[in-house]
């Protein structure tokens, strides 16, 4: 079975979502600083984490059985969205970086 054109819908309403709250997710992988290494890379993890949750959700909401191919075809929607979360939570890193030197001028 593959994902319905519905849940792909839903999937990248998902993503849209969790694209422009990414400075949001990035604030809560600050409060895990210094045991992440790598904010960016925990932000994202955060939201992939959560896209895939609400993903699982729906299908149990439907009472659709989740299959490996389902998981699969889930895995490749992210991946060919990643560079656009990452880019979502790198822009607020600069936007971050470039407040915090304004005001310490």
């Amino acid at each position: 079975m593959a994902i319905s054109q519905e849940n792909k819908k839903f999937i990248d309403s998902l993503i849209h979502y969790y694209i422009s709250e990414a400075a949001s997710y990035r604030q809560i992988a600050e409060n895990y600083v210094p045991e992440v290494e790598s904010v960016a890379d925990a932000a994202f993890g955060i939201i992939v984490g959560s896209i895939y949750s609400e993903f699982l959700q729906a299908y149990q909401n439907q009472k659709i059985e989740v299959n490996v191919e389902d998981i699969q075809e889930f895995n490749k929607i992210i991946k060919d969205k990643a560079h656009l979360i990452k880019k979502a939570i790198l822009e607020e890193t600069s936007e971050s970086q470039e407040k915090n030197e304004s005001n310490t001028d």
